[in-house]
């Protein structure tokens, strides 16, 4: 078992110049560009549930987290979820924050890590007033480090190539997950019944004043 740094290292070779001159303390003008493109993030956090950390999806259309000119804050908002509001209790109790940013048909990732405040104010959820449906808050992001990850997470998976990815039907619906996880005597509604409610909720939270 692997309890220090030392044997840790012995396994491996020492990382290239590249890899480590790569990393910047903010978002450059290809970094800005990749967060413009992308429709989809996974958010880590922590703080909360001691040693427990979160990882939480978020996705909207290509841009929908803004960064400064300066490349040094990004702006990610609320959307409808469930309601558990983990990441922000988290990020109440410890701002450190993390994302990895995705671009569709893209091997390769953005990663950033920095900290992170909850706004309300006007001055921010304002800022998405012309989008999709405008946040009950904003998460400011004070970008710390940013690098670009190379693709062979994505080349070995093939996640974009449809051909490898199996039929649907392999799992349950998720209804038929959960109802069975919980145990609810309930009836599990279909994939069909289940996308259809989602989509509605969707388009109520495009309407005008929702």
């Amino acid at each position: 078992m692997i309890q220090n740094a030392e044997q840790l290292r012995a396994l491996y070779a020492a990382p290239g110049e590249r890899a480590l001159r790569k990393q910047l303390d903010h978002l450059d003008v290809h970094g800005r560009r990749f967060v413009a493109l992308s429709p989809f993030c996974v958010v880590a956090s922590g703080g909360v549930h001691g040693a427990l950390l979160d990882a939480s999806p978020r996705g909207g259309a290509p841009g929908f987290v803004k960064a400064s000119e300066d490349g040094r804050t990004l702006l990610l908002p609320d959307s409808g979820g469930n309601n558990r509001l983990d990441t922000f209790e988290n990020l109440l109790a410890d701002p450190r924050i993390a994302l990895i940013f995705l671009v569709p048909g893209v091997d390769e990732t953005l990663r950033v890590n920095g900290r992170a405040r909850l706004r309300d104010e006007p001055a921010f959820t304002g800022q998405f007033e012309g989008e999709r449906q405008r946040p009950r808050l904003v998460v400011e992001v004070q970008v710390h480090e940013a690098y670009l990850h190379c693709p062979k997470a994505f080349m070995r998976s093939q996640l974009w190539d449809a051909t490898t990815w199996g039929p649907r039907s392999a799992l349950p619906t998720l209804n038929q997950m959960i109802h069975d996880q919980i145990g609810t005597a309930a009836p599990a509604e279909s994939q069909d019944q289940m996308l259809a409610r989602y989509r509605t909720q969707l388009d109520e939270e495009g309407r005008p004043g929702t």
